[in-house]
């Protein structure tokens, strides 16, 4: 075994969330089906992937579940530090941009094997690959054979001028959700910064990448002028966006008025919900989680996806680039502590996490800041 391989056998456990969780968050068949079924999510167990550095950027690996402290909407929460999970097996999707931008790195890959093959690890294993450009691929189904996998991205050919990111997201996401449940599960997404071409909204890309279990490492290039220029012209104005300073129509939150909650798309169960987070104050914190992830993903998606999910994101230019920081990913994932807690009756929707340290200032935390709890449909159970 190779120092690379030794030190990243762990890597995409501790940081990647159990299968544990996953069975308990989960209604999901255990075997594939040409139906893709929805998620219930029950949040019986929410976990917390966090890496703690000091200031020089060295790992800091002696804290317990009592050094932290965690808020869920601003309500504390009982935290509890999961044990190891380095032998538990990995199911990792792989999805690579081959349209737009994405043609100019399909070479940066090709020189990845060695590196590619340590991120997976000496553990039991499935990798999916999933090209895109206006629409995704299933270029190789889960497989163990690593090496094939490997060959399948130095293979991939380009495509047409879309960067439908997030659609990309959703069908990798699903694809994992196909997964057995006890096995952990990971994205690695190669991609611009910008969405280009997307059939997914921003809510259900929201709600597709925080309702399941599943860490999303990014790797953004810059996107094109012409898709920065597109995408541009839809950011917040400076001072706020129109959702957060005039949310609502002059007749109030529950105003009959057309687009009186324009996040609610004429859904007056959406819109009650939207109204009361405006004025109960652990709603209102979950609704600003939303929003701030809306803009993250109009701003940058692969770097606002790690966040959503605990991973980690990195900007790359080039071949040397990513090969350095996927060694750091090796670095760090073994290393990071994985804490969970029990929220109870969550409400519907997504949920701000704010996780920080008891009076460690010197040090740097990075975690994940939400999750999504789906409304679950009492009539169609009986």
């Amino acid at each position: 075994m190779t120092m690379l391989c030794a030190i990243a056998t762990g890597v995409l456990s501790t940081v990647l969330l159990s299968g544990v969780a996953a069975r308990a968050q989960s209604s999901e068949p255990s075997s594939a089906s040409s139906q893709i079924p929805s998620l219930a999510v029950r949040s019986n167990l929410v976990l917390v992937p966090a890496l703690v550095k000091t200031k020089a950027g060295e790992i800091v690996f002696s804290l317990t579940a009592d050094d932290f402290i965690l808020t869920d909407n601003g309500v504390p929460q009982t935290l509890r530090l999961e044990p190891d999970t380095d032998t538990q097996p990995v199911a990792l999707a792989i999805i690579v941009q081959t349209g737009g931008g994405g043609a100019a790195h399909l070479g940066d890959y090709r020189g990845l094997d060695a590196v590619l093959d340590a991120v997976v690890g000496n553990v039991p294993h499935r990798v999916a690959v999933v090209s895109f450009d206006s629409k995704p691929r299933l270029e190789r189904d889960f497989t163990t054979d690593t090496d094939v996998a490997i060959r399948t991205i130095g293979n991939l050919q380009e495509g047409d001028p879309g960067a439908a990111i997030l659609d990309a997201l959703n069908f990798g996401i699903n694809l994992l959700r196909q997964q057995p449940p006890d096995y952990r599960r990971a994205v690695l997404l190669f991609s611009e910064t910008i969405d280009d071409g997307s059939q997914t909204s921003f809510e259900e890309a929201i709600r597709t990448v925080d309702d399941t279990n599943t860490a999303i490492y990014g790797f953004g290039f810059s996107s094109t002028k012409k898709a920065v220029k597109h995408e541009g012209s839809k950011l917040p104005r400076p001072g706020g966006t129109p959702y957060e300073s005039e949310p609502y129509a002059k007749g109030g939150c529950m105003s009959h008025e057309q687009d009186a909650d324009p996040d609610a798309h004429g859904k007056r169960s959406v819109q009650a919900l939207d109204c009361a987070s405006d004025l109960i104050p652990p709603l209102r914190l979950g609704r600003m989680a939303y929003l701030a992830a809306k803009d993250g993903l109009q701003r940058n998606v692969p770097e606002s996806v790690a966040q959503l999910t605990g991973g980690e994101y990195f900007p790359f230019k080039d071949a040397k680039t990513l090969s350095r920081h996927l060694i750091t990913i090796s670095n760090d994932a073994p290393n990071y502590y994985v804490l969970s807690f029990h929220p109870q009756s969550p409400l519907p929707g997504l949920h701000a996490l704010n996780l920080r340290l008891k009076d460690r200032p010197e040090l740097q935390l990075s975690a994940r800041n939400s999750y999504w709890v789906d409304a679950v449909n009492t009539a169609s159970n009986k």
